[in-house]
């Protein structure tokens, strides 16, 4: 692991090294003291990405002259064999004055990013003035320095990441945001750098946050939607915890941080509160959506038979991810433009829309709409299929339909079958499955279909050999590489029937749903 501390060290690094990081570069910012939220960060960042750097940096630009920050815990050499621990390639822990901070040469001002009022206005923005105007100026300091392919936060920073996330997107920066889940004690306390300052009997009192967070959370799983009982079941516990001087306890929109008054798809519930002399802050997803289901797992695996089954068995949307592909190829050809010029299929996946409609009794494959068009039988057609794969090799048109996909699973109601579908596709899926089976088992059933067809049979050895060599490049390509989730429930299906595979994936997502 390298050790960078200037500026032109870190530009020298990512110049000799970005050439030979075909996956990308990934990003975890931190301030130092890391924990298991922090292993977990840059755990998901070295399954993505050929380079992991990650940054560590006290900022003073956030805390106010009150605040904590000349105690806030500081454990270099813990650091530094956490991040070896990792796997992580490069830690780049600059000075103030490397970032720029107190640089006289604007005549003592310092050039900052002010995020909008309608971000910093709520939650800890109300008690923390000017706190995020600082979160933003050092995040868009280091993206700008590193320009990675990805950059990795916390959920349990919620109103961090919402600013951060809306900050990339105004100012169109090329680089994915990814938000990790909370990691708690056994107990739910969240994971966090001042947990630290709990000593005695603070360490108990402070799971308050979260036995709080969980009652209303069953609250809501019993079917309450209103912002007003959800937020006075939390306050029930807090009440009983005197400790615990809570800052706020909202109910807000995830995204726009504003306040809801009924949670209709996606709500945050978020508190912070001071335990002794610990400010800290917690936070839960409320989703009021349909069930995702993801399925991963390598070729011959029988993905596609299965997920088709489980999404009739379950009445959901079979997301088929390459009818997707199939329609934009068919849009691409219909306009006469050349599906390998990178560029006018760029234009054409920015501004186009996929829609799936009703099944179609005949094939029993749902209708698939591009632009208001029905292309439904249009991408079985010979043309579309020769240029399907020229199409999907543009790294644009991932992106493109990635976003598309995504949005259908904030309505939820679906199920989706790939390659890394639970690790970035649906990250938050509420069920993942990897489904494998044995290199032996694979070729056994490559060998009985092509029998079955009527085709020629290689030797087993052989098969076995192609199917393992097909898994290694899928699991090392450059985009969209093979992974099983670390959260997915592993189904080995060696001696198992279609119809068993099926069974045991619909019960475990009943299972979720009640």
């Amino acid at each position: 692991m390298k050790l960078l501390k200037s500026v032109a060290a870190l530009r020298c690094y990512l110049e000799l090294n970005r050439p030979h990081a075909p996956r990308g570069i990934g990003l975890v910012p931190t301030m130092g003291a890391l924990h298991g939220g922090h292993r977990s960060l840059m755990d998901r960042a070295r399954s993505q990405n050929d380079l992991v750097i990650v940054s560590i940096f006290v900022n003073p630009l956030q805390f106010a002259a009150d605040e904590d920050f000349g105690r806030y815990p500081r454990d270099w050499e813990g650091d530094v064999a956490a991040c070896e621990a990792a796997g992580v390639d490069a830690l780049f822990v600059p000075t103030a004055a490397a970032l720029g901070l107190g640089d006289d040469r604007a005549g003592g001002d310092q050039f900052v990013v002010v995020p909008p009022e309608t971000l910093t206005e709520t939650l800890c923005g109300r008690s923390r003035p000017g706190h995020f105007t600082g979160v933003a100026t050092i995040v868009a300091k280091l993206l700008n320095l590193v320009q990675p392919d990805r950059a990795y936060f916390g959920q349990k920073d919620a109103q961090q990441l919402a600013l951060i996330r809306q900050m990339v997107a105004s100012l169109d920066w090329p680089v994915e945001v990814v938000a990790c889940p909370i990691v708690r004690e056994i107990d739910g306390l969240a994971l966090s750098s001042r947990n630290r300052y709990l000593t005695g009997g603070d360490r108990q009192r402070a799971t308050v946050l979260f036995r709080s967070l969980a009652a209303a959370v069953a609250k809501f799983r019993g079917g309450c939607r209103d912002r007003d009982p959800l937020l006075a079941t939390a306050r029930t516990v807090l009440e009983r915890e005197p400790a615990a001087v809570v800052d706020y306890l909202d109910l807000v929109d995830p995204i726009t941080l504003k306040p809801l008054d009924r949670v209709a798809g996606d709500g945050l519930l978020a508190i912070a509160a001071t335990v002794g002399t610990a400010r800290l802050i917690d936070n839960v997803l409320l989703r009021d959506r349909g069930l995702v289901v993801a399925i991963d797992g390598p070729a011959g695996a029988g993905k596609s038979t299965v997920t088709r089954r489980v999404a009739a068995e379950l009445g959901l949307l079979f997301l088929d991810t390459g009818a997707m592909y199939r329609a934009l190829t068919w849009r691409v050809i219909e306009l006469g433009l050349d599906p390998g010029d990178r560029l006018a299929v760029a234009e054409v996946v920015a501004d186009c829309e996929i829609r799936f409609g009703a099944v179609v009794p005949e094939t029993g494959e749902r209708q698939i709409w591009i632009d208001d068009r029905d292309a439904t039988q249009a991408i079985r057609g010979a043309a579309v299929t020769a240029q399907v794969s020229a199409i999907a090799a543009h790294p644009e048109v991932r992106t493109a339909l990635v976003a598309q996909q995504r949005r259908m699973g904030d309505r939820g109601g679906l199920v989706a079958e790939g390659r890394d579908i639970g690790t970035c596709v649906f990250p938050d899926a509420d069920v993942k499955i990897f489904l494998t089976a044995t290199v032996e088992e694979r070729s056994q059933r490559r060998a009985a279909d092509l029998r079955d067809r009527g085709e020629p049979v290689p030797d087993l050895t052989e098969l076995a050999a192609s199917i393992a060599e097909r898994d290694r490049l899928d699991s090392t390509r450059p985009v969209s590489p093979l992974q099983k989730a670390a959260d997915a429930w592993e189904l080995i299906t060696d001696g198992l029937t279609i119809e068993e595979v099926v069974a045991a994936i619909v019960e475990r997502c009943r299972a979720q749903i009640s």
